[in-house]
């Protein structure tokens, strides 16, 4: 088998309800969550197009995933890589949600000739890879992962594959979601999927459900090679990741965590690295009873009771859905940027049937940034884990 190439993050945009931009992003991660529902209200879309026509033929997932490529482009500085070798793996929960919606209605009140001819382009889960590839030129494999909540997580660990392995040089990844509409909203609330008290309570002993989000999260992935040689600003490292299913329920995890134990295990022997030289984990962490119980249970089974550090940042956020994979990877490159690991906010009473898994809360932790990892488990059974390491040479 060939070497594995070593992947490199050198390009980081963020939009969130927390903040719009990676430094207004990491400032809302440190500091007290929004009150009530979790939406973006600063988006405006035609900030990020040339075009308000382009803008207005995108649904909004797709406007805030245009709008995060575009930072992380910009950011990643003068990219020299082959359109040919330059990708996009990009994810998406549900994709055009509202314009979905939004179309039936016009369906149902003017007839079939009015429902309008972009409806489709404008739905397909597609659409944010799509017009992100058109948008930079990025003429290599373009590709949608839609496995739920674990989408971004797993686009950014088959991205670093393409790169690692030799098919690519450059690729784009992450996740967009903006599936708060009115149908969306009654559809998880009517599950029990979300929150009665509208606060989201990470492992806490009176967590009630998830608090939904809608944003979008770009990394720029590049050879670690061609980064060094032309002077890029490197975040961090994909070391590896991990994916599976738990093959037992459409919404609840298995018994145990048993298929988050395993998929953390894949990404650490994805990675090359053990338990011992884990040191950060951005837990899933919905504020959902079964969620959290069998994700403490999979994280104690592996490293104990005091084992890495460990944060939800879903305490600020809320929870991103297909977004949430490449809002949490942003966050932890974030932390090692800043030598400091969020608080798990909301969480204020421990819950006596978790075991202890070193949860950071209260404030911010110093910490020397090391191996973490990122976990991402959805509906259906997906699990996703990347392990991420600092920029060192």
């Amino acid at each position: 088998m060939t070497d594995k190439r070593r992947v490199a993050i050198v390009g980081l945009g963020v939009v969130s309800c927390c903040g719009t931009g990676k430094e207004a992003f990491w400032h809302g991660l440190i500091s007290a969550p929004p009150e009530g529902e979790r939406r973006i209200h600063d988006f405006e879309p035609n900030d990020w197009y040339d075009n308000p026509k382009i803008a207005r033929r995108a649904d909004r997932s797709q406007q805030l995933a245009h709008a995060t490529a575009t930072m992380a482009m910009r950011d990643a500085g003068e990219l020299t890589s082959d359109p040919g070798r330059s990708g996009v793996i990009y994810a998406t929960g549900v994709g055009g949600m509202a314009t979905f919606e939004s179309q039936v209605l016009v369906y149902e009140e003017k007839g079939a000739r009015r429902v309008s001819p972009f409806m489709i382009p404008m739905m397909m889960p597609n659409a944010a890879g799509a017009a992100i590839s058109m948008a930079f030129g990025l003429q290599g494999p373009c590709e949608t992962i839609t496995t739920a909540c674990a989408a971004s997580t797993h686009a950014i660990g088959n991205a670093a594959r393409l790169i690692q392995y030799g098919r690519c040089d450059v690729v784009l990844a992450g996740g967009c979601e903006a599936a708060m509409t009115p149908v969306g909203m009654a559809g998880f609330s009517n599950m029990t999927a979300l929150s009665r008290s509208d606060i989201s309570m990470p492992f806490d002993l009176h967590r009630d459900g998830f608090m939904m989000t809608e944003g979008a999260s770009t990394l720029v992935l590049e050879e670690w090679e061609s980064a060094v040689a032309r002077g890029a600003h490197i975040y961090g490292e994909v070391l590896g990741s991990g994916s599976n299913a738990d093959a037992h329920h459409i919404t609840a995890p298995s018994p145990g965590g048993a298929g988050a134990v395993r998929c953390m295990q894949l990404a650490m022997e994805d990675a090359g690295v053990t338990p011992d030289q884990v040191v950060h984990i951005n837990a899933h962490g919905t504020s959902t009873p079964l969620n959290d119980a069998a994700e403490a249970h999979a994280i104690s089974k592996i490293f104990g009771n005091s084992g890495p550090l460990v944060t939800s940042t879903k305490g600020v956020t809320g929870h991103g859905l297909g977004a949430a994979g490449a809002l949490e990877a942003a966050a932890i490159l974030l932390a090692m940027e800043h030598c400091l690991i969020p608080p798990t906010a909301g969480h204020t009473t421990p819950d006596p049937d978790l075991p202890d898994i070193n949860l950071v809360t209260g404030e911010a932790v110093s910490w020397e940034p090391g191996v973490s990892l990122s976990n991402s488990f959805g509906f259906g059974g997906h699990n996703g884990c990347l392990a991420l390491g600092p920029a060192t040479t």
